[in-house]
């Protein structure tokens, strides 16, 4: 029996960024994973009602969204809800990880997005996030 996809949530104000995360990591990021499905978000209205739906396994937040940027959403988020799920921030500047690693992002990724290291950072934070069988 196959797991259910997984969710991603996709956070920003531009469509075609939005676009270019679910390009870039694609409907299977790695081949124990299974496939993931994809909600879009282009509002914080609608980041806070998928989030409290407890249906998301993981977000990406475009930390250059508008009026409220992905970074600052993150750690608020990650503050306000008691079983956040990962979140990962994608950036413009390479130097500007430090400031998702501030918003206590599980991961960052930087434009332009290359799919390799896209996919493999998005299915390392899912394997994190797996609950061990415990046989007995």
């Amino acid at each position: 029996m196959s797991e259910p996809a997984k969710k991603i949530l996709v956070f920003s104000h531009k469509p075609e960024v939005r676009d270019s995360i679910v390009n870039a990591i694609g409907r299977r990021p790695a081949p124990d994973l299974g496939k993931v499905s994809y909600v879009e978000a282009a509002s914080v209205a609608e980041v806070i009602t998928e989030m409290d739906s407890g249906e998301i396994d993981l977000a990406i937040f475009d930390g250059e969204a508008q009026p409220t940027g992905g970074i600052g959403l993150t750690r608020q988020l990650k503050h306000e809800l008691s079983d956040c799920p990962p979140i990962v921030v994608a950036v413009r500047r390479r130097d500007d990880r430090w400031l998702a690693t501030w918003s206590q992002a599980d991961a960052v990724l930087v434009h332009p997005l290359d799919p390799l290291t896209a996919a493999e950072t998005v299915a390392d934070v899912l394997r994190a996030q797996r609950v061990p069988a415990v046989n007995g």
